[in-house]
């Protein structure tokens, strides 16, 4: 009896402190952080989508005016041709090859997702004056979901690019991408070229934009983690590399 008495004071006691004006205080401050937190993951993912719009709008121009200027391309190579300049020819048919590899970087890595970020990415990348080595083979099959995997190569790539720009003599500026099959796991590693070393705070390394920019490596910390993952990052001076390696099945 005395037991049930002391149960039933307790779950009294408990229910006056969850009804107590600090208990709600403390779920309404929880509630307005948690709308405060959605609101800056949608202006994350409301960016994400804008960006991704502009690369393929920036390509897609680059692709028409290629193909606007097919005709005149067509009538001098035919004119070369009939007047025997077959040098001339060689050479303007070497520089229309270069002037397709800025328009046409294609990487086919066998998945139809990673190919369409990859080449967007390194399109825009090249556009920017980026000197650009890729080389990438993925499985059309993976245990790691297309969006996650195209989320997480997004966020290094646009985290790579970002630190390129900040190196002022463009020659220097360097993009490297490889992408295989690694026994069991998917590897994934980025170099780019960075403005002397980054700093580490609290164990990580320190992002250079504020807002919400944070969270792209938050993102990619957390696919490795739901999958079982690792991630690793090292700065060296005017160098950095991410590393990644996810399951395969």
């Amino acid at each position: 009896m005395a037991a049930g008495k002391s149960r039933w004071r307790g779950d009294c006691a408990r229910r006056r402190c969850a009804r107590s004006p600090a208990a709600i205080e403390q779920i309404k401050g929880a509630r307005a952080l948690g709308r405060r937190l959605d609101k800056r993951i949608a202006a994350y993912q409301n960016e994400l989508v804008s960006r991704h719009a502009d690369e393929v709008q920036t390509i897609y121009r680059e692709m028409r005016m290629w193909r606007h200027d097919y005709h005149n391309h067509i009538q001098t190579m035919k004119a070369c041709l009939a007047m025997g300049q077959t040098d001339k020819l060689a050479d303007y048919l070497e520089t229309l090859d270069r002037d397709l590899e800025d328009v046409d970087t294609i990487l086919r890595t066998g998945n139809f997702m990673v190919d369409a970020i990859l080449n967007s990415k390194l399109s825009l990348a090249k556009a920017r004056g980026i000197a650009v080595n890729a080389s990438a083979s993925v499985p059309p099959q993976l245990r790691v979901s297309d969006i996650d995997l195209c989320v997480a190569l997004g966020n290094l790539l646009d985290n790579a690019m970002e630190a390129c720009l900040r190196v002022e003599r463009e020659e220097e500026r360097f993009l490297r991408v490889y992408i295989a099959p690694k026994k069991e796991q998917l590897y994934i590693c980025v170099t780019n070229s960075s403005p002397g070393r980054e700093k580490r705070l609290g164990g990580r390394f320190a992002t250079r934009k504020s807002g919400f920019h944070g969270f792209g490596l938050l993102r990619i910390d957390r696919i490795c983690e739901k999958y079982g993952g690792l991630v690793t990052r090292a700065s060296e001076e005017g160098a950095f590399t991410s590393e990644l390696l996810l399951p395969l099945a």
